[in-house]
């Protein structure tokens, strides 16, 4: 899981990293694509979560600065992040969500067939990406661990959803808390979570309304989320790397449920009806993109090899 172009010193890194976060926070505003997923894809997700990590460590310590070296104990996490990669990462998911909350999410709502076939290929060719992780360690256990993560995420993608007008604010730092975890795993969508939880529009609206007190409530629990959680992801991911890994390629196998192109009023799928060419070309085409950048990734780590 190595972010082998990020190592890559160049002057037009930064440019390269602003981008990844920008198609990062681009799909988070859109349910059932997951932006863990696209930070795999583009080579950035061990590097968030060593970072997320270090970050949760280094603020905790300083709540012990009196006590056992607390000081020097966070600036020693606080210097182990990438900072270089992260920050313009950080900004161009920030940008994108903020941008696509105008943009992308009325394109999904005018032409939601449209738009659900492009990233379910998107998301179909990227499934190659935990499976060439694991190459020739895949074991039957493995497989079944996958297949049981992909069942969860295709009920988990088929739960009915409403909208909540004005929820309490508890209710949305809750709310917040839990998708934030879905935005560091794989296969699983933030903001199809918020769709469940009725909060999806919602959310998109206050964003667009700049509404302080619910972007704040928001804010603190998806912090809070991603306190408690990426730790245990990262030790899970260190301990037990060939299960988390098939259960990404699962949860993002049965994910595809929810970006099936034909989906009625409720989100429930239907059989393909009327123009079906364009969304199947349209899929291809996604799928094509990703195609095109695992394959420059390959490329690129070749010839980072034949160089070292």
């Amino acid at each position: 899981m190595a972010d082998t172009l990020a190592d890559r010193r160049s002057p037009l890194r930064p440019a390269v990293d602003l981008v990844r976060g920008t198609l990062i926070g681009a799909v988070e505003v859109v349910p059932g694509v997951s932006g863990g997923t696209v930070a795999l894809i583009v080579g950035v997700y061990a590097t968030l979560i060593e970072a997320a990590s270090h970050v949760v460590r280094g603020t905790l310590a300083l709540t012990d600065v009196f006590r056992r070296n607390g000081l020097a104990r966070a600036a020693s996490h606080f210097r182990a992040v990438r900072w270089a990669v992260v920050v313009p990462v950080l900004l161009g998911m920030v940008l994108a969500v903020v941008l696509g909350a105008k943009l992308l999410a009325p394109l999904v709502q005018d032409f939601p067939t449209e738009t659900r076939a492009v990233f379910g290929g998107m998301i179909a060719a990227s499934l190659l990406i935990p499976i060439r992780m694991l190459g020739r360690d895949w074991t039957w256990r493995l497989a079944i661990v996958a297949l049981g993560a992909a069942v969860a995420a295709f009920f988990l993608t088929g739960l009915p959803s409403g909208t909540l007008e004005d929820p309490p604010l508890a209710v949305v730092a809750l709310a917040a808390s839990v998708a934030v975890c879905a935005l560091v795993l794989p296969g699983l969508s933030g903001a199809f979570l918020l769709l469940v939880f009725g909060l999806y529009e919602t959310t998109l609206v206050a964003l667009n309304e700049r509404n302080v007190p619910y972007i704040l409530a928001f804010a603190i629990g998806a912090v809070v989320g991603l306190s408690l959680f990426v730790n245990i992801l990262r030790m899970l991911l260190t301990r037990f790397h060939a299960t988390m890994l098939a259960i990404m390629t699962g949860l993002m196998l049965g994910s595809l449920r929810a970006l099936w192109p034909w989906q009625d009023a409720a989100g429930s799928t239907t059989a393909p009806t009327g123009d079906i060419l364009s969304p199947v070309l349209l899929a291809a085409a996604g799928a094509a993109v990703v195609l095109a950048v695992v394959a420059t990734q390959l490329t690129l780590d070749r010839r980072a090899r034949r160089s070292a």
